[in-house]
């Protein structure tokens, strides 16, 4: 049983791949669960389906621990310790509302997995001619969906500014592209220290989105020699060392 769970999750079978689709599309609808509950009162159906969320990352985890080789290792990873943020989030009464946005932490772990980009560049012709967009874009998101839940979380009790999801993601976007409209502001120190956060990292991955936007097209090829990777789409020789390339095009060599 542990190896055709093993095969599902590492393997490269038609199946394997599916079933990592499949994961990332749960993680996206957990993502989108949690910001539309954030705009209404937990009632009982909003428990139930955290009870149900919770059991199945909680079932998700412990395959991942019971595969793992090196397990040491794999407790000291941030992707880990957002898993069981997660499972906390969902399962412990005691965590409450507040702290649903560590449930959004699993993006950080899904979205930044080998084997998803290796299945997303064998796939989609796009992400392999755009891949540096996708990532940046990836990137970006992440941070704006996870600083957008800590100011939630943080904020919503204690500042009637903040008052739902939409509230806290209008200012992270007005912060993180330097607009500053003033009719939303963070209180206390801990919502200083998040605005001053927001501004310097989400300034940055914006920065770098916008600088994979406005650049030139690439593709992705490692020179045997010098082993710069990016080479313009035609290419026939590396720019940096000289040497004839044969890069791999939708028509062939």
């Amino acid at each position: 049983m542990l190896q055709k769970l093993k095969g599902l999750y590492e393997g490269d079978t038609p199946a394997a791949h599916r079933f990592r689709y499949g994961l990332l599309v749960f993680d996206l609808v957990t993502i989108a669960f949690v910001i539309v509950t954030s705009f209404f009162p937990r009632t009982g159906w909003v428990e139930i389906v955290d009870l149900v969320l919770g059991v199945v990352i909680l079932a998700d985890f412990a395959v991942r621990v019971a595969i793992e080789k090196q397990k040491t290792y794999y407790f000291l990873r941030l992707s880990t310790w957002a898993d069981i943020a997660a499972v906390a989030s969902f399962l412990l009464p005691i965590a409450g509302e507040g702290f649903g946005f560590l449930r959004i932490l699993r993006t950080l772990r899904l979205l930044h997995t080998y084997q998803t980009l290796v299945r997303l560049r064998q796939d989609f012709v796009y992400f392999r001619r755009h891949e540096d967009i996708v990532l940046a874009a990836i990137n970006l998101g992440v941070f704006l969906f996870i600083m957008t839940g800590l100011i939630y979380a943080t904020q919503y009790r204690v500042n009637p500014e903040i008052r739902n999801y939409a509230d806290a993601l209008y200012f992270t976007v007005t912060t993180l592209t330097t607009t500053g409209f003033g009719d939303i502001t963070l209180t206390g120190e801990s919502g200083r220290m998040l605005s001053v956060g927001v501004m310097i990292v989400g300034v940055t991955l914006f920065l770098r989105l916008v600088q994979v936007l406005l650049r030139s097209s690439k593709v992705r090829h490692e020179c045997p020699t010098c082993g710069l990777i990016l080479h313009d789409a035609d290419a026939i020789h590396c720019k940096h060392c000289g040497t004839t390339l044969h890069i791999k095009t939708e028509g062939g060599v």
